[in-house]
C-alpha cells in the first residue's frame, strides 16, 4: 500500500500476477532448491493459479471494453458498426461483472489450513446408548463422504459400547482440501427419532460432539522432549481385561496445556507412540490457530464456521425426515441421503457459501 492509502484493486491485481512470475522463474530456474522450498513454492503457485486465470481474463474482457468504447466515441463508425457496438459492450458489461465477482472471492484470504488432512473427533454427547449409536451413524456418515471425494479414512483411535455404538473416535482423513469442508462439522450434532433401545416408542433427542481439527505437521509445532510426560500400560479389552501381556499402550501427557492423548490400538508401543503424537500435534496446533481466531473474531464477529464444539449446529429429526443446520437456517428433507454422505455436500456447500459472503461484506469493496 502507498502511505496509509488502500491498495487498489488494479495494484492488487499487479502484485499477484508480479508474484506468480516470481514463483514461475524460481521454481524452473537454474538454482537448486531445497525440497520444502520446493514444496512451499509449488503449493502457493497452485493457490494462486486460479486468481491469476481470473485476472488475466479479467484484463481482456477489460481492453475488448475499451476498444468497444473507442469505436463508439469515435465519429467516423457507421450507424450499423456503432449498433452492433451497443449490443456487444452490453454483454461484455455483464460478463466483466461476473469476472470482476469471482476474482474478488478469489482474492479473499484463504484459510491457510483449508488445505489440509484433519483429524475427526466423534463423541457422544447427552442421551445414553442412543448417543452412542447416532455417532457411530456421523462416524459412518463421514466414512462414505470422504469416500465420495477420494480422500483417505484412517481411523486412529475408536471404541464401541456393547451394542455397537461409539464410546468415541479419532480418525484421520487424508486428501487435499478437507479441511476446507469439514471445519463447518465441528460442533454438537443434535438426533430427534424414537430409539432402538426404547419399547415405548417415544421420540428421544440425543446429541454427539463432532471436532475436526487441521493436521499439523512437524514444522507447526514444536513440541520438546521436556514437556512431555509419558507413561506405557497395559492395553484394556471392552470388558476390563488386558489384551496382551506387554505395555504396548501409551498416555501422553503435555505438561505445559494440560492435554492428555491415549492410544492402545496398536500392538506396537512405537505405533501407538506416533498415533498418539499425530493427535497431539493437532490438538496443539488448533489450539494456536484457536488463539489467533479469537483476536480475529474480535474484529469479525462471524457464525458460520466458528466451530465452537458447545454450540449445537444441526438436527436430524427422523420422524419427519429433515436435517436442519441451525446457523444458516436451511432445512432439507433428505435425511437418509444425508446420512449416507450423499447429500451432506448440499449443507456444507451452502454454509461455504454464507461464510464467503460474510466475508466479502467485511473485506468492504476492494
Amino acid at each position: 500500500a502507498h502511505g496509509d492509502q488502500p491498495m487498489s484493486l488494479d495494484d492488487t491485481l499487479d502484485q499477484v500476477l508480479r508474484r506468480y512470475d516470481e514463483i514461475t522463474a524460481r521454481l524452473s530456474g537454474t538454482q537448486t532448491l531445497a525440497s520444502q522450498d520446493i514444496t512451499a513454492l509449488s503449493r502457493e503457485l497452485a493457490d494462486i493459479e486460479p486468481l491469476v486465470v481470473a485476472v488475466r481474463r479479467l484484463r481482456a474482457v477489460q481492453k475488448e471494453r475499451r476498444g468497444l468504447q473507442d469505436l463508439l466515441n469515435d465519429p467516423s463508425s457507421d450507424k450499423d458498426m456503432r449498433t452492433l457496438a451497443e449490443d456487444e459492450l452490453k454483454s461484455v458489461e455483464e460478463q466483466l461483472e461476473g469476472i470482476e465477482a469471482e476474482t474478488r472471492r478469489l482474492l479473499l484470504p484463504r484459510d491457510e489450513a483449508d488445505a489440509r488432512s484433519a483429524i475427526l473427533e466423534i463423541r457422544p454427547g447427552a442421551g445414553g446408548d442412543e448417543a452412542g449409536l447416532f455417532a457411530m451413524e456421523l462416524h459412518r456418515m463421514y466414512e462414505r463422504y470422504s469416500a465420495l471425494h477420494g480422500w483417505r479414512f484412517e481411523p486412529i483411535s475408536s471404541s464401541e459400547n456393547e451394542i455397537g455404538g461409539l464410546r468415541e473416535s479419532v480418525t484421520e482423513v487424508n486428501g487435499r482440501n478437507v479441511f476446507a469442508r469439514l471445519k463447518y462439522e465441528s460442533g454438537v450434532h443434535r438426533v430427534q427419532r424414537v430409539p432402538v433401545t426404547e419399547a415405548g416408542g417415544r421420540i428421544h433427542t440425543s446429541t454427539a460432539t463432532v471436532a475436526v481439527l487441521p493436521e499439523a505437521e512437524e514444522v507447526d509445532v514444536q513440541v520438546e522432549d521436556k514437556d512431555l510426560r509419558i507413561d506405557v500400560f497395559r492395553a484394556r479389552g471392552p470388558g476390563g481385561q488386558s489384551v496382551n501381556t506387554t505395555d504396548s499402550a501409551v498416555r501422553i501427557t503435555h505438561l505445559p496445556t494440560g492435554i492428555v492423548v491415549s492410544q492402545q490400538d496398536e500392538k506396537s508401543q512405537h505405533k501407538n507412540r506416533a498415533k498418539a503424537m499425530k493427535v497431539l500435534r493437532a490438538r496443539l496446533y488448533e489450539r494456536q490457530r484457536a488463539a489467533l481466531q479469537a483476536e480475529r473474531a474480535e474484529h469479525r464477529r462471524s457464525q458460520v464456521g466458528s466451530g465452537d464444539r458447545s454450540e449445537r449446529i444441526r438436527t436430524y429429526n427422523f420422524p419427519q425426515n429433515r436435517v436442519t443446520d441451525h446457523r444458516i437456517n436451511l432445512s432439507l428433507h433428505s435425511l437418509e441421503r444425508v446420512i449416507a454422505g450423499e447429500a451432506l455436500d448440499e449443507i456444507i456447500e451452502a454454509l461455504m457459501a454464507e461464510d464467503e459472503a460474510e466475508r466479502l461484506a467485511s473485506a468492504g469493496s476492494l
